[in-house]
């Protein structure tokens, strides 16, 4: 007799589909998952209420927080009682209330919080996050700053899904960026246009389609050329056609998803952390650039030198299949559950 597969019951924001790929990362190390999206919503009347009695206040400056936590808080409740899991693994959960905590903690079932942000753009008081189980951080000083407040912290970096998107030799010859748009975004990239560099943004608050203009309330759009929102699995393809993707990070603790996602599926990666040599080794598994300068420089050169862009290509994306998958990431998390 087939002995049953332990039900591990996911919670976790929409996102560009990440819980998906977390999801596929712990059934390929042997759970049964059921996944919860709780800001997912799905269908006509719920889209209605959250644009009439959530978002279109909040245009207007009226705090409609309580109420999302407690639309979320219910519905993720529903999902505890339904699932009936073996373990709970919560990712970030900002929108969820006291009440589904307790309920969690009052199954007795092992628990673990992923906060795959910055701790900073959390609510969370230490109190609880010493009380709630393992808590996952993607930065390595997240996760030092939570055990030094006596929390049971583990760093965990961000993976990719081998599975997401089939290899691809096509090459777009653009220099590209999927992703937020912010001020030392739009320096590098304008930049770039300035060099006179094949340069090509993806996502809303760079496109100049008007609906996007419309849904980011804004007129002006930076020197880019641009286009729209892309699902997560065009924006691997993408990536990957690109003569390089750019990764740039800011302010952020830790590594960003497309750290390993560019190489993983066979990308260039155009990075500005030097810390990326945890986890490859700079001028052969990827490209790190210190300042605009340098970042024109290798642009030019990976334009210019496809051969020798390919043989990046190619090391990068060994080096994330055999340690970067998020099947690697669960098989590492696994370890850490409180029994």
């Amino acid at each position: 007799m087939t002995a049953r597969r332990p039900r591990l019951l996911l919670v976790s924001p929409v996102f560009h589909g990440y819980h998906r790929s977390i999801a596929a990362g712990f059934e390929q190390i042997g759970y049964e998952v059921v996944t919860h999206c709780y800001d997912h919503y799905s269908t006509v009347p719920m889209k209605l209420r959250n644009k009439v009695a959530l978002e279109l206040p909040e245009k207007v400056g009226v705090d409609r927080t309580g109420e999302r936590r407690r639309w979320d808080t219910a519905r993720a409740l529903r999902a505890l009682t339904e699932a009936r899991p073996d373990r709970l693994l919560v990712i970030k959960g900002d929108s969820l209330g006291q009440a589904f905590w307790e309920a969690a903690l009052a199954l007795g079932i092992p628990v673990m919080l992923w906060l795959y942000d910055d701790l900073h753009r959390h609510d969370y008081s230490m109190e609880f996050l010493r009380s709630v189980g393992p808590v996952i951080s993607y930065a390595r000083s997240g996760a030092a700053e939570l055990s030094a407040h006596g929390v049971n912290a583990h760093y965990l970096p961000n993976g990719f899904d081998p599975n997401l998107t089939a290899p691809t030799m096509r090459r777009s010859g653009e220099i590209v960026f999927v992703g937020s748009r912010y001020p030392n975004r739009v320096d590098l990239m304008e930049a770039l246009v300035d060099a006179g560099l094949p340069v090509r943004a993806y996502g809303r608050q760079w496109s100049h389609h008007p609906v996007d203009r419309l849904r980011t309330w804004e007129v002006a759009r930076p020197r880019v050329p641009a286009e729209r929102d892309i699902p997560l699995e065009d924006a691997y393809r993408v990536q990957a056609e690109a003569a390089a993707a750019i990764n740039i990070h800011g302010l952020q603790a830790g590594l960003a998803m497309r750290t390993f996602e560019v190489p993983g599926m066979g990308g260039l990666q155009l990075i500005d952390r030097p810390d990326v040599a945890e986890f490859y080794e700079p001028g052969h598994e990827v490209l790190v650039f210190e300042g605009t300068e340098e970042l024109i420089e290798l642009s030019r050169r990976v334009i210019s030198e496809p051969a020798w862009g390919e043989q990046i290509r190619e090391a990068g994306q060994r080096r994330s299949e055999q340690e970067h998958t998020f099947a690697h990431r669960a098989q590492t998390a696994d370890r850490w559950w409180d029994r």
